[in-house]
């Protein structure tokens, strides 16, 4: 059967998936072989596919297939975040499309109202995974909201309650006033944002003088119960032990004197607001200042604020303004930058905030999760992270973790009061139980307990995942097996809210779980490897999101270019850890791409190329034996040099693998089957016009072919199952995703080099051609200085005859005379000569070797100054050194030939 014109990716991508869902290819069960296994990072259930999710995702694929071409009992497990802010947004949303108020229904009904949202929306971004080729076992999708998964959550909350250490506390907190929850320190986005300073004048009391002092938040002086100076500010000293009067309510405060207080910010007096800052709850607690919250939860101010009760924040800030203008407190305003926290879901400013809330004791944890890291049992890549890591987690900067949310959608916090007691159980039945007992009162039924409505933090339940997508809380006969997983592919910008998290809960837990034994053998560690992602940009640099609306349809990239050209675009811009710019024009209300995106196109023009190699191949007639002797000394050099540059190649992909290089990879791959494979080998090979090819080059090339499919098959696994298969009639099961990678060897490097050294050769006849206009059917003669390197080249069988094959040559003769009407070009180090049957444009000709030459000295230069650096050659190793030093020969050997060309034409 004839193949088409052009690759299809549309034709070819669903039908391939569905075959190897059919085949069961996906799924895995322990057994005898060496486990590989990843957890997905589950993207929130409202979540639809974006170029972050498509980046992530793909090299997640490339690291599973790879594994499982390896022979490995490759395991992906995908699932999804019950995302607990998003969600209930999204349900709240859907009940408001409806003409129902969440505040009208019971928890229960809430539920099934976001369980009827869950199962209509919630699976939407794992099936548009399938599009670009997720290759996970999807018969192990998980949810972090499924029973089993928040049985675990419960039973985790009960354990560290009883360990000590998690406790309940009124703590000044982030408040997110758009959510009505509270946020933990990570969800918080910090930002340069515009504002203004407004100086406001306080009198002082019993006196008709005042002090002025600099706020960005005149909508909490109602709140104020305080005004602290520096006791260091020559300014303030008549003040101590004063009080003032708080503007508009009239409130006498007092001054106190703290070196907390910044000389230099505004006036250098500072008004104290315990119940709206962190800081000055801390000056409040240290003077046992009043506490007055004047807001609402949903950030309006309440009665206690006396003025604009019921207005939210930023309108009553513009009406108090007013007031203390038409009044005379305000003295001036100015703008100001300052660095505001918004934030994460909702993008609402955060409110600090007192509220009663749960919190788990993170020093210990910090401490585990930092030497997991720094011993080398988890190791991260890039490794220049670590810094950022251990910003985060070290001890002056790490923070009580907040496990508590003010919401519905969750699991609930498993803790009950009575009688001012607080019962923390893993049931209703067992916290009755203790009920009974600490009270005395075994009457007491579940009417007389209280459940805590709050909802644990989304990231509580997803702390666990690498152990409870097995199910590990509840039987280890599959976490023993996977345990720990092998890598966790993630964005950097989480490292803090999951990575770190999942290294505590897995250190917490495994050897309680698994046994010494076991992680005596294998660790504790939730995975071995971290590869962070970096952000995927637009050409502006500005992170793609929903909000900028500079974030192409990822569905529409896959219609356009297919997922292998995807993939291959994604890739060939993303080493690991470095941010990715992507660029793809698109129309933002329609999601359709208006320009080429040059990496994806790049990626398809590649699945084209590789299909019209295929299509060059089954087009040649083939007999039995080579045409001439000729023939068959090209055909065997050019299969041996392909055969061992291709072994060379492998050695050096098991080498990327290991430390994630996929980028290059990818890039190396490209290389060899553009340019090696379909450039040269097969124009090495390629028949004569009306000749046929001999069978046995015909299954070597077939044979080289395949082996590159199956590296290739990790990055673009669609085109290479196809091609696959139309290489040869396959038996049933002879499939490309479970191929074996192919082994790396020995090569000859001789070998490899002598061929580089000839197709440098054919190169630069090939522009003297060009330059001069030479048609390639019209033969030409070349002469090649002698000298010991050229006649060894020239004399290894088959490589002349290759280089008159590629280059179209009459003759290519050794003369140490130089040739008339000839022009030079240098192949390494060696001279050569094309025989023109022209005359030569002597004038052309030195200004084209000054060019030559001028390029030259700007490359022995920088080589020179490299090799100068006495840093480079004290620190970079041996070999690179000697390279760097056979690069300065070789470019002075070059640069002395073209000065003796240049003599010899009369150009000097």
């Amino acid at each position: 059967m004839s193949l088409s014109t052009r690759y299809n990716p549309q034709d070819t991508e669903s039908k391939w998936y569905r075959y190897w869902m059919e085949k069961n290819y996906f799924h895995s069960v322990p057994d005898d072989r060496e486990p590989f296994s990843i957890v997905i990072p589950p993207p929130n259930v409202t979540g639809v596919l974006h170029m972050g999710h498509m980046l992530n995702n793909t090299i997640q694929d490339i690291l599973i297939r790879k594994a499982r071409l390896d022979g490995k009992n490759a395991c992906w497990v995908p699932g999804t975040d019950h995302a607990s802010i998003a969600t209930e947004a999204k349900v709240v949303g859907m009940l408001r499309e409806r003409g129902i108020k969440k505040s009208d229904l019971s928890r229960e009904e809430f539920f099934k109202y976001a369980w009827e949202w869950k199962e209509k929306y919630g699976g939407i971004i794992l099936e548009q995974l399938k599009k670009l080729g997720a290759s996970c076992d999807w018969e192990r999708t998980r949810f972090t909201m499924e029973p089993s998964l928040s049985k675990a959550v419960i039973h985790v909350f009960n354990d560290l309650y009883r360990k000590g250490k998690i406790y309940r506390g009124l703590r000044m907190t982030n408040w997110d006033p758009a959510a009505k929850t509270v946020l933990s320190n990570e969800e918080v986005i910090y930002q340069d944002e515009n504002a203004r300073l407004f100086y406001i004048s306080y009198r002082i009391e019993g006196s008709d003088d005042s002090v002025v002092i600099a706020t960005q938040r005149p909508e909490t002086i109602m709140a104020d119960t305080g005004l602290a100076v520096n006791p260091d500010d020559p300014r303030y000293k008549h003040l101590h032990g004063k009080r003032v009067i708080v503007p508009l309510v009239d409130r006498p405060v007092p001054v106190i004197a703290d070196a907390y207080v910044d000389i230099e910010f505004g006036t250098g007096a500072l008004k104290v607001t315990p119940a709206h800052d962190q800081n000055d709850y801390d000056l409040g607690q240290k003077y046992q200042l009043e506490v007055i919250d004047i807001l609402n939860e949903d950030g309006t101010l309440n009665e206690s604020a006396q003025f604009c009760v019921g207005m939210d924040r930023f309108e009553a800030r513009k009406s108090i303004v007013k007031e203390l203008e038409a009044r005379g407190h305000l003295v001036k305003v100015e703008d100001y930058r300052t660095r505001l926290g918004r934030s994460e879901r909702t993008n609402s400013v955060v409110e600090p905030r007192l509220t009663l809330q749960w919190f788990l004791d993170m020093k210990d944890f910090a401490k585990t999760a930092l030497e997991a890291v720094s011993s080398g049992e988890v190791r991260f890549f890039p490794e220049s992270l670590w810094n950022m890591y251990y910003n985060w987690l070290n001890e002056d900067n790490i923070r009580d973790w907040c496990i508590s949310r003010q919401l519905w959608w969750g699991q609930r916090i498993p803790a009950w009061y009575c009688e001012d007691q607080i019962f923390v159980a893993e049931s209703e039945s067992e916290a009755l139980e203790a009920a009974r007992k600490a009270t005395g009162r075994p009457e007491l039924t579940l009417q007389d307990l209280k459940q805590d409505e709050d909802v644990v933090d989304t990231w509580f339940s997803s702390w666990l995942w690498p152990i409870s997508v097995f199910d590990g809380f509840e039987t280890t006969e599959e976490l023993k097996y996977y345990y720990p997983t092998n890598v966790l592919v993630t964005g950097w910008d989480i490292m803090f809210f999951w990575v770190a998290r999942m290294i505590m809960s897995g250190y917490e837990w495994s050897e309680e779980l698994l046994g010494s034994e076991h992680v005596a053998a294998r660790g504790r560690q939730p995975f071995s490897d971290v590869y962070f992602t970096g952000m995927v940009r637009d050409n502006k640099r500005r992170k793609m999101s929903k909000s900028l609306g500079n974030s192409p349809d990822a569905l529409k990239l896959i219609e356009n270019y297919g997922a292998d050209g995807v993939r291959f675009g994604m890739m060939a811009s993303s080493a690991a850890g470095n941010d990715i710019l992507f660029d793809a024009p698109f129309d933002q209300a329609t999601g359709e791409i208006l320009n080429e995106s040059k990496l994806c196109e790049q990626g398809r023009n590649f699945c084209n190329k590789m299909w019209n190699a295929l299509r060059l191949i089954k087009g040649w007639e083939v007999v039995e034996a080579p045409v001439n002797d000729e023939t068959a000394r090209i055909n065997r050099l050019a299969a041996e040099w392909l055969d061992n540059k291709l072994t060379e190649l492998i050695g050096r992909m098991d080498k990327m693998f290991e430390s994630y290089r996929l980028s290059e990879a990818i890039m190396e791959l490209y290389k060899f089957t553009w340019d090696d494979f379909c450039s040269w080998y097969l124009e090495m090979i390629k028949p004569e016009y009306g000749d046929p090819i001999d069978a046995g080059t015909l299954e070597t090339t077939l044979g080289l072919f395949e082996k590159q499919l199956t590296l290739l098959h990790p990055f673009m696994p669609f085109v290479t199952e196809e091609l696959w298969h139309q290489l040869y009639a396959r038996e049933a099961g002879d499939d490309c995703i479970v191929s074996s990678w192919p082994a790396a060897g020995a090569f000859d490097e001789k070998l490899i080099q002598a061929v580089e050294s000839a197709k440098t050769i054919v190169t630069g006849i090939r522009e003297i051609r060009n330059d001069k206009g030479i048609k390639n059917k019209d033969a030409v003669k070349v002469v090649a200085q002698p000298g010991p390197g050229i006649s060894s080249l020239l004399g290894r069988n088959g490589l002349k005859e290759m280089i008159s094959k590629m280059a179209n040559l009459e003759s290519l003769e050794l003369s140490d005379e130089e040739p008339a009407n000839a022009v030079s070009f240098l192949a390494g180090t060696d001279k050569f000569y094309v025989v023109l049957e022209q005359e030569i444009d002597t004038e052309e000709e030195c200004q084209r070797l000054q060019k030559e030459q001028e390029y030259l000295e700007g490359f022995v230069r920088s080589v020179e100054k490299k090799l100068s650096n006495e840093g480079f050659v004290g620190k970079a190793p041996a070999a690179v050194v000697e390279a760097e030093r056979k690069k300065l020969a070789d470019g002075q050997t070059k640069l002395n030939n073209i000065l003796d060309t240049r003599r010899e034409l009369g150009c000097l």
